[in-house]
């Protein structure tokens, strides 16, 4: 799901990627964090795309954080993102991250949607 979403936002430069956590070599992911700040492109699905995406890296969080962690870390971010979409986890798991996120949102004024796809 997120290699669709990847190909369709990758582009277009009001978006980011954000990459939490070690991008092995050989990865599109790794290709992305090398060639998307030269202004370069990546191969996704044997189609070429160009990176106009801002793309930004944070080292020293797990790429399998917990609840808690992602709660933590969207908590601490002085302006919200507009718009967050939860990808990964089972269904349950989703939703209470979502509740919890949207929660923030309202506790701090924001406009911030919290998506499940």
């Amino acid at each position: 799901r997120i290699m669709n979403y990847l190909k369709a936002l990758i582009e277009n430069p009001v978006n980011d990627i954000l990459f939490v956590g070690y991008q092995a070599k050989g990865t599109p992911g790794r290709d992305i964090q090398n060639y998307g700040p030269k202004g370069g492109y990546v191969e996704l699905d044997e189609k070429r795309y160009s990176i106009g995406a801002r793309v930004t890296s944070l080292g020293g969080y797990s790429a399998h954080a917990g609840r808690e962690d992602l709660i933590r870390f969207i908590n601490r971010i002085p302006d919200l993102p507009q718009q967050v979409r939860i990808v990964h986890g089972d269904a349950d798991a989703k939703a209470s991250l979502q509740n919890a996120l949207e929660n923030i949102a309202i506790e701090r004024n924001s406009q911030m949607e919290v998506i499940i796809p």
